[in-house]
């Protein structure tokens, strides 16, 4: 049997094709455990493509034509650095396509882009316990963030509006 034909594409959100498979993907993923478990309702399915066009980037793999995973990225900015970071807000692989490098390569596609945006840093969020992802991020290079060990790690928190 033939490998897999694996494209790795910057997504043009104004083409329904992408825009669908954003929605799709990010829908699993919403709708999975480690999403929150509850799909994209029908208003943000409806608005999506348009207010990641307007604010962020998305990259999507596709797998023998059919869209199999995702990053979404929006641009941050380091003051340590004062260059622009990327920061990969949902990294995603659908699941009758794990297990094949899926997420490496999109990782990879990621870092082509931040470089190409002048970047000093790529940043992402990973749960605790997702130890699959974890070992994903950690064999390209990715690490725990902290200034100083004695410091601790560094945590991500947030607040509802």
């Amino acid at each position: 049997m033939p490998s897999p034909l694996i494209q790795i594409l910057r997504a043009n959100l104004a083409d329904p094709i992408h825009a669908r498979a954003l929605v799709e993907l990010l829908d699993e993923y919403a709708s999975s455990r480690e999403g929150g478990g509850t799909g994209l309702t029908d208003e943000v399915r409806a608005v999506l493509p348009g207010r990641i066009a307007e604010r962020g980037r998305a990259l999507i793999a596709w797998m023998d034509g059919v869209p199999a995973g995702l990053i979404i990225a929006f641009e941050g900015f380091s003051t340590f650095q004062a260059k622009p970071l990327l920061n990969l807000h949902d990294v995603i692989v659908s699941a009758p396509f794990r297990g094949q490098g899926l997420s490496k390569k999109l990782l990879f596609a990621a870092e082509d882009l931040a470089r190409e945006l002048g970047c000093c840093k790529l940043t992402l969020e990973v749960l605790e316990h997702n130890e699959i992802a974890q070992k994903a991020y950690r064999s390209v290079g990715y690490a725990g963030y902290e200034l100083d060990p004695g410091l601790g790690r560094a945590m991500f928190w947030q607040r509802k509006l």
